[in-house]
């Protein structure tokens, strides 16, 4: 803002002033939007005096200028609200004080910020810039720090500018951090160029917004670049819900609809996104589909190698089954039902096979048998599952190690991919993956990737509980297809039929309404009706907090996990988490505000996308351990794992006091507790309270209106994924 903006603008309305001082501190600011309240010492007066107003990066120290007008607020009291506000960088040595020793530039706290400023007063942040060698001179500043600061300074200056840039557009500033770490140096001119390309490389960056900025940067509404990225935008978004491909007409509708802008211009955005290998088309039922190019050789991945696994005798040769099993029955001291006899027989003829059942019927004993009869011929056997609460349930059930499908496959952060494939097999003759319902597609086809040609492969999981929070319906199409032999246990066993758990997810996924439990008997299911939202919400809040804790001994947070059907609402994940930390961790300190969240020592959170770099991925929850504001980093345990997150990575993290049911996959918990609501209606589904349900171990306690848990047992509509898996096992590896 220029002396001449100013005056024209004080010229143009005599009631607007000017005004000017340094931040002595950041009461509230928002990287959304931009608006901060200020604390902002001024030339003539005793008490620093708020400013309201907006502004991309504000810190303690820095300098602002102000045109505004004064305004009396009813409850904060008087307030200078600025129309337009300019930071500067600070030029007095207390000011520059003042803004290092903010944390703002990670390496440089409050002590070192004032060893600075002694040294080279006002002549730092040249010697930062230009001179760094120079901070050797000073004591405590080895080269590891000195380092720090420098490649701090750069990335904040860097940061600051993407800001600002964004803010010009009319945008929040909220993922500066991540659009520097995606786009480096580049970025503002990168998303100048196509600003398309934020919303399918940031996380937390929709089309929409991206779709703002074009328009503000000039793409003009109907250009073929915008049909292209609405193109794109729609797959990714059916590709959230679990889609491989969309049927052509619909995708142009839909994105004529999205962009309002004639399909004529988007079917020449689909056949542009065609010639340049974005999109892949596929006839599938006699319906042309259109795939987004890696889904579609993901998915024709896995079928060919599938299919290619299957050749061939298992490396175990044959064995004898009849000696096998009385002799597995004398090793384990376990002797398994007639059903289990047959599905070892089905096995242990096949190199690949799938096992799937529900809670108690079983297959951790069919598995443990199977591979003592398997190591006995000297097989060398990798276990995974693709999560680490999964892998380590895996482990502890057969007594071997177990890893996660990602570590197993050896992700290589310098090359942002996996050391293991076709090029570099594993060292395996047989692999086992639990919990396969939970993997997707793209997962799938790079770990059939890594499975040498003369391996076996079995899969285990429960074809019944949701399918993958990401693209495909991997288990339930091998399955249909018929190609691949399978195991399905049905057979409820005595000391698993003891728990309401597991007879209720039975009845629950027959159909069925659970048994109700008579007053005064001990169970480990419970229903508790409620009439309304508000009623389940009070009872959840005290069932969570006191009954469950005071009558079975569950720590609150550590043990009883929350699960609900929906993100939003009042029943919805967000707002229970805000109330539940309200009043298991409100006092904890020191906080960080982030992204609409605000996280504190103590705090349950949750991973929400998969981060290679850091091995944590979509659904792992974690401890928020320690806060160093100085730094600007959480430390957060991920089941005995330390992890530290930059303030600016926060948004990968939210509160996990309670989640969705479909976050909660491949986990368990001591205690599970659960709000039915018939405004969940459209959410209530078999499957998802089924696996809601199986995710309790020793204890599940469903609160709700009776007409929702109805709706939910009754209801079978589970969308049907378009995927064409199951068609390409059954046609050899490719469509028919």
């Amino acid at each position: 803002m220029t002396d001449k903006n100013q005056k024209d603008i004080c010229n143009a309305d005599p009631s607007v002033e000017r005004l000017a001082g340094s931040v002595e501190r950041v009461t509230y600011h928002s990287e959304e939007s931009g608006f901060c309240v200020l604390r902002v010492k001024v030339r003539g007066k005793r008490e620093p005096v708020t400013v309201t107003g907006s502004a991309a990066s504000v810190t303690p120290g820095e300098f602002i200028e102000a045109l505004g007008h004064w305004h009396n607020d009813l409850k904060y009291g008087l307030q200078f609200k600025a129309r337009q506000l300019q930071v500067v960088p600070p030029s007095t040595v207390d000011g520059i004080e003042k803004y290092l020793g903010s944390g703002m530039v990670k390496g440089i706290g409050p002590h070192f910020a004032s060893v600075l400023v002694g040294a080279y007063g006002d002549c730092v942040f040249e010697v930062i810039e230009k001179y760094p060698q120079r901070l050797a001179e000073l004591p405590g500043l080895g080269p590891k720090r000195i380092a720090r600061i420098t490649d701090a300074w750069q990335e904040q200056k860097a940061i600051r500018e993407i800001m600002v840039f964004l803010q010009s557009h009319g945008l929040g500033t909220s993922r500066a951090v991540r659009i520097f770490k995606t786009y480096g140096d580049q970025a503002i001119l990168k998303v100048s160029e196509n600003p398309y390309r934020l919303a399918l490389d940031i996380h937390g960056i929709g089309f929409k917004t991206a779709d703002t900025l074009a328009q503000r940067l000039g793409i003009p509404t109907h250009s073929l670049i915008r049909a292209q990225a609405g193109v794109r935008h729609v797959l990714q978004e059916l590709s959230e819900e679990g889609h491989c491909a969309c049927e052509a007409g619909h995708l142009a509708a839909s994105a004529a609809e999205l962009l309002d802008i004639p399909e004529a211009t988007i079917v020449e955005g689909i056949q542009q996104e065609l010639e340049e290998g974005n999109l892949l088309r596929e006839v599938i039922k006699g319906q042309i589909c259109l795939f987004l190019t890696p889904l579609q050789r993901a998915e024709a991945g896995v079928a060919g190698r599938l299919l290619k696994l299957l050749e061939g005798c298992p490396p175990w040769g044959k064995i004898d089954v009849d000696q096998a099993l009385p002799w597995v029955a004398k090793e384990t001291g376990l002797a398994l039902s007639r059903s289990q006899q047959e599905a070892v027989r089905t096995v242990l003829r096949s190199k690949v096979a799938v096992i799937t059942g529900g809670p108690g019927v079983g297959k951790t004993t069919l598995v443990n048998s199977l591979l003592r009869v398997i190591r006995a011929k000297n097989i060398q056997v990798l276990l995974c599952a693709p999560t680490g609460r999964a892998a380590k349930r895996l482990a502890e059930s057969t007594g071997l190690e177990a890893k996660t499908i990602h570590r197993t496959l050896e992700f290589d952060p310098a090359g942002f991919g996996f050391k293991r494939g076709t090029d570099n097999p594993l060292a395996a003759d047989l692999v086992v993956v639990d919990e396969a319902s939970m993997i997707d597609i793209v997962l799938m086809n790079r770990l059939l990737a890594a499975i040498p040609q003369r391996a076996a492969l079995i899969l285990v999981g429960d074809v019944d509980q949701l399918p993958s929070v990401g693209p495909g319906a991997v288990l339930s199409d091998i399955i249909a297809s018929e190609k691949i032999p399978t195991v399905r246990l049905t057979e409820i066993f005595r000391q698993a039929a003891a728990s309401r758990i597991i007879t209720s997810a039975h009845r629950i996924n027959q159909g069925e309404l659970p048994l109700k439990v008579a007053p005064g008997q001990e169970s480990d299911f419970y229903f508790i009706p409620a009439s309304t939202p508000e009623d389940i919400h009070a009872k959840l809040l005290q069932v969570v907090s006191e009954r469950i804790p005071r009558r079975f001994g569950f720590h609150p947070v550590n043990d009883i996990q929350v699960l609900t059907p929906m993100n939003r609402g009042g029943l919805g994940s967000r707002s229970l988490n805000v109330d539940l930390q309200e009043r298991f961790n409100a006092a904890a300190e020191p906080k960080v505000s982030r992204f609409g969240a605000v996280f504190s020592p103590g705090d349950k959170v949750i991973q929400i996308v998969n981060n290679y770099d850091k091995e944590t991925f979509n659904g792992d929850i974690g401890l928020i351990r320690a806060i160093d504001a100085e730094e600007g980093v959480v430390a957060i345990d991920f089941d005995g794992r330390e992890v530290a997150y930059d303030f600016g990575e926060l948004d990968e993290i939210t509160l996990a006091y309670a989640v969705s049911i479909h976050k909660s996959q491949g986990s368990e918990y001591p205690a599970v507790v659960i709000p039915l609501a018939v405004q969940h209606y459209t959410l209530l589904e078999r499957n998802l309270l089924y696996t809601a349900v199986t995710r309790g171990k020793k204890l599940v306690v469903v609160i709700g209106q009776p007409k929702a848990l109805a709706m939910a047992v009754r209801n079978r509509r589970a969308t049907r994924r378009l995927t064409a898996l199951a068609e390409r096992l059954r046609g050899g590896g490719n469509i028919p």
